[in-house]
């Protein structure tokens, strides 16, 4: 049997890729930004050209206090947003006084088999300094085998002196392609924003 040998002594040497290695690369598709929007879909590139869709999220700012940031799956190109879920929640927060912290289930924003829109981030300050971060992958949505799996993750400042993070996850209980995606809040407008969706190759 050969053996392989790096003719390399150091990382920074190497100039070339072997050619049996293979990496994941992020490929932007698409950007919308939010200025007192009611709602942004995006109603293109979410198609069977990725296994996995990664929409990345900037600055998110609600209009309206106390509102939450939250998302619906289409599966005829945003007609209607309307995908049956079943979804679990929790979250973690720490404020900024360091005598209040907790990391707990949140069965408030859990879905069992509802096509209402899922909360991704869950009462927002509007301050003019609080937004919420985050990012949400979706995983196969152009299967018409099995149902469509989603993972997020947010931060944002809350309350307005705590840190709070939301881990969001469930599956659209669907075999039909899911093509479209809405995000809007649970009341008044996105006043600012910035979302950007990835393929992930």
């Amino acid at each position: 049997m050969a053996l392989n040998f790096a003719n390399n002594n150091s990382l920074s040497a190497i100039t070339t890729q072997p050619s049996g290695l293979s990496g994941s690369a992020m490929t932007l598709l698409a950007t919308e930004t939010a200025s007192s929007s009611a709602t942004i879909s995006f109603t293109s590139g979410i198609d069977s050209t990725y296994d996995e869709y990664v929409f990345k999220f900037y600055n998110i700012h609600p209009a309206t206090n106390g509102a939450s940031f939250r998302m619906n799956f289409s599966t005829d190109s945003g007609s209607n947003y309307n995908v049956t879920k079943t979804t679990t929640s929790f979250e973690a927060y720490h404020n900024e006084a360091d005598n209040d912290v907790e990391l707990r289930y949140d069965s408030a924003y859990d879905l069992a088999q509802s096509t209402a829109f899922q909360n991704l981030a869950d009462e927002l300050q509007n301050d003019n300094d609080a937004n919420a971060s985050g990012t949400l992958h979706l995983f196969n949505p152009s299967s018409t085998t099995f149902v469509k799996h989603f993972i997020s993750n947010f931060q944002a400042m809350r309350n307005p002196s705590y840190s709070w993070n939301y881990y969001k996850a469930g599956y659209g209980n669907t075999t039909s392609a899911v093509d479209a995606i809405q995000f809007k809040m649970s009341s008044g407008n996105i006043d600012s924003g910035v979302i950007k969706l990835y393929g992930i190759s």
